[in-house]
């Protein structure tokens, strides 16, 4: 039986590993982000300007929510030094309930 999950998958892109590194602490240790997954050894190609770019970059997969969303945009905005910094979320369709019930709590604002 499917959960119903308002769970998201951040995808962001980072120019080397200290920005990596700096966001992906933001994101956790604020509660924005339940994980984040640092994977190095990206290439990126794309159009910039009306150039061609091709640049080596870090790419972070945040696992979060839709509550959490406008903190994590906002972090990986502020921090990240790009003049567009890729921000990309996905909807989790599904997954195992119990990780899944586990990202909304470490997301979840205490008031």
């Amino acid at each position: 039986m499917p959960v119903t999950t308002n769970c998201l998958l951040v995808i962001s892109t980072c120019p080397d590993k200290h920005c990596a590194d700096t966001i992906a602490a933001a994101l956790v240790e604020g509660g924005h982000a339940a994980c984040v997954n640092i994977v190095p050894g990206l290439t990126s190609v794309y159009r910039w300007q009306g150039r061609i770019e091709r640049d080596s970059e870090w790419l972070l997969l945040a696992k979060t929510t839709s509550d959490a969303y406008p903190r994590v945009e906002e972090t990986v905005s502020r921090l990240n030094p790009n003049e567009l910094p890729e921000i990309i979320a996905l909807p989790v369709e599904r997954g195992l309930a119990d990780y899944l019930q586990w990202v909304v709590q470490q997301t979840a604002q205490e008031d």
